[in-house]
């Protein structure tokens, strides 16, 4: 008698190449958006500008990348991933191009602003979890959407030092053209998207879901406490976040530290948080996900704690952002299958939309916030302890999130 042997699984390549692609996607997108503030010292001392003039313009493009974001997700939710793609990298890589050509204050509001931003929306990591959530199957999904995160934080390994190595080389305006360039790679790298079996996929896996609008979903999603709490504890990973890219690198001068130490700083954060997202996906599937976002919000005020009381030496800086690093972007898997396990994956996109747009609302007031308190004080002193306050408040809100489908009326009369 012959034992049956398994059959390998046909969409198993297929399924190897969206997570490739997506990992690159991530990885190009997250690079040039994390070393912006590597061009904050020469472009505010080559046009004579205020650091609440650069502040600004990068808390303009967290603000559009967060409107814009539930937008593309509806979009992408409708017509699949690959178009959304494609139009975010071609308004990313024009922003970035046009950033170099920013004498004006108004002008640079527009490139690294709202250009950068719609840019960011279309194809950032965002946008490749929720294509993750569509169409790799539930076992593969927690530690893709730490993959899809780690990947990005290679970029952010890779991109800042990168800057630092080039901007001497060829000045900062073509480090700016050559980012653009390279973030025209995501057009080919998004056709794995689309692939005729990867389609079909994405689209069976909402088929068995409820009927609804987008109106009706989203009433559903901010009727839902747990939800709404995920909404608000995201926040606070905006502001920290954005307040650290941008204003990092220059706190790291004024304290008396060379800029490399400062791009070094921020590529310390890109490479630990690869383990950081990786583990934090593995994770998410082995304890209660309230309880590791309450961790990671509780450890972020921990490491800032220590950083600012802590005399600044190199030592220091590249021991905060290891700290960071581990904690950066580990909010991201647990906080997408939240959403995921609440509403399932047929608005997945939106829905996470809407809680990615919190986290941008916060990342708007951590850079906009930071440049002007510099410039009535001549400080950072006040944004690191409200980053820290509210590293505390988040992980409070989080402790009270239910880690189960949303009721829906057909569940309730059963």
């Amino acid at each position: 008698m012959q034992t049956e042997t398994a059959k390998p699984n046909p969409n198993w390549t297929a399924h190897i190449l969206v997570l490739a692609a997506g990992c690159l996607i991530g990885m190009f997108a997250f690079g040039p958006r994390s070393s912006t503030g590597m061009f904050l010292l020469p472009m505010t001392t080559e046009f004579s500008w205020g650091r609440d003039t650069f502040g600004l313009a990068i808390a303009i493009q967290n603000l559009v990348w967060g409107l814009g974001q539930p937008f593309a997700g509806a979009v992408a939710d409708r017509f699949g991933v690959t178009r959304v793609m494609w139009a975010g990298a071609l308004c990313y890589a024009a922003a970035l191009i046009l950033m170099a050509y920013s004498s004006t204050p108004g002008m640079f509001y527009l490139s690294a602003g709202v250009l950068f931003g719609f840019g960011l929306a279309g194809c950032s990591f965002n946008i490749v979890i929720a294509a993750f959530g569509k169409i790799l199957p539930p076992e593969w999904r927690p530690l893709s959407f730490g993959a899809g995160t780690a990947a990005g934080s290679f970029g952010q390994f890779l991109f800042p030092p990168l800057a630092a190595g080039l901007m001497p080389a060829i000045g900062w305006q073509n480090t700016l053209v050559v980012f653009g360039i390279a973030v025209l790679l995501i057009l080919p790298l998004a056709l794995a998207f689309a692939m005729r079996g990867n389609a079909e996929t994405a689209a069976a896996s909402s088929a068995g879901q409820p009927a609804q609008s987008i109106v009706e979903a989203l009433r559903e999603a901010f009727r839902h406490p747990s939800y709404v709490l995920l909404v608000l504890g995201f926040f606070t990973c905006g502001f920290q976040l954005g307040f650290i890219t941008v204003h990092l690198p220059a706190y790291i001068a004024d304290v008396g530290l060379t800029a490399s130490i400062g791009a070094w700083t921020l590529a310390s954060i890109g490479l630990f948080n690869i383990i950081g997202s990786l583990s934090s996906g593995a994770l998410t599937s082995r304890m209660p996900m309230r309880w590791l976002l309450a961790l990671i919000y509780f450890g972020r005020s921990l490491a800032i704690l220590g950083f600012i009381l802590l005399p600044a030496t190199p030592t220091t800086a590249i021991l905060f952002g290891m700290a960071m690093g581990l904690l950066w972007l580990s909010t991201v898997p647990p906080t997408s299958s939240l959403t995921l396990l609440m509403f399932g994956t047929r608005y997945f996109a939106m829905l996470f939309g809407f809680v990615f747009f919190s986290h941008q609302v916060g990342g708007f007031l951590g850079v906009y916030l930071g440049g002007i308190l510099y410039e009535r004080t001549g400080s950072y002193d006040i944004v690191w302890w409200l980053s820290i306050a509210l590293g505390i408040a988040s992980a409070l809100i989080n402790l009270p999130i239910k880690e189960q489908p949303a009721p829906r009326p057909a569940q309730a009369s059963a």
